[in-house]
């Protein structure tokens, strides 16, 4: 291997160079959806909200955490930190990160990078870090959004605990995003890096959703929805060993990710 004489980070500050104009669309559509779902709660009325619940099936309000709703934390945990938040950063770290090394060696945009005097952890270090920094940086703008929205609108949610929930949240999609990333890595294939890491996303989800409904506990204490929110971060405050365990998962697979890409060959 060819000694790694370039320049530190250059992958990092390229990748980030290149993503500049993704990363500004998705902070300003997270921050518009942020804004329209906590905006309109206290227009909604408390009495409404608890007998539209009563009307629905309880899998649904077990599964989307609607017996809280009416509540300030329990409505920006089941619309924003349950629902719309997990779901639309799991799509940008999943396409980006598959993106990232299988999405270019496929296309052949990685050939050259990988022929220059880098070495290949290196690149892939690199590139998972600039996919690291692009999903803190879209956590970041929703956390400034909905404090910003709890102070303003005088909700009853400690600023403490808002940022107890965006913690879980980084960790979340690390995880998924680092799935993708290595598994494309691993295999040379942006398809399976797209679908190992939406089975992970998915199934965690409905493990958490379905564990209470049939009373199995080993599906609740295997999903890391669980680990993330079934403590209830914004009402309590940080769930340290929920979180150590949502850490566990960006730092595996990474280094899976590391040791699969440097043995793989190539053929460049």
């Amino acid at each position: 291997m060819a000694a790694d004489t370039a320049v530190p980070s250059a992958v990092l500050a390229g990748v980030m160079t290149d993503q500049r104009r993704s990363l500004v669309l998705w902070s300003l559509a997270l921050a518009a959806i942020a804004t329209m779902y906590i905006g309109i709660y206290p227009a909604m009325g408390v009495a409404d909200m608890a007998s539209m619940v009563e009307n629905l099936p309880e899998a649904m309000v077990n599964a989307f955490g609607y017996d809280e709703i009416a509540t300030p934390a329990g409505y920006i945990t089941s619309t924003v930190y349950g629902l719309l938040g997990p779901i639309l950063l799991s799509v940008f770290a999943i396409a980006t990160g598959t993106r990232l090394v299988a999405g270019q060696e496929e296309d052949g945009t990685l050939e050259l990078e990988l022929t220059a005097p880098v070495g290949r952890a290196r690149v892939l270090l690199e590139r998972l870090g600039a996919l690291w920094l692009n999903v803190a940086v879209l956590v970041g703008v929703l956390t400034v959004v909905t404090i910003a929205l709890v102070v303003v609108l005088d909700l009853d949610v400690a600023v403490g605990n808002v940022v107890a929930g965006s913690a879980g949240m980084l960790l979340l999609i690390l995880g998924v995003g680092t799935i993708g990333l290595s598994v494309g890595a691993i295999t040379g294939r942006r398809a399976i890096g797209l679908g190992v890491a939406a089975a992970f996303a998915v199934g965690g989800f409905m493990l958490d959703a379905i564990g209470p409904t049939v009373e199995a506990d080993w599906m609740t204490a295997a999903s890391p929805f669980s680990w993330y929110l079934d403590e209830r971060p914004l009402f309590t405050g940080f769930d340290w060993p929920g979180l150590a365990q949502l850490a566990a998962v960006p730092l595996v697979a990474a280094v899976a990710g590391v040791v699969g890409f440097a043995r793989r060959d190539l053929m460049t």
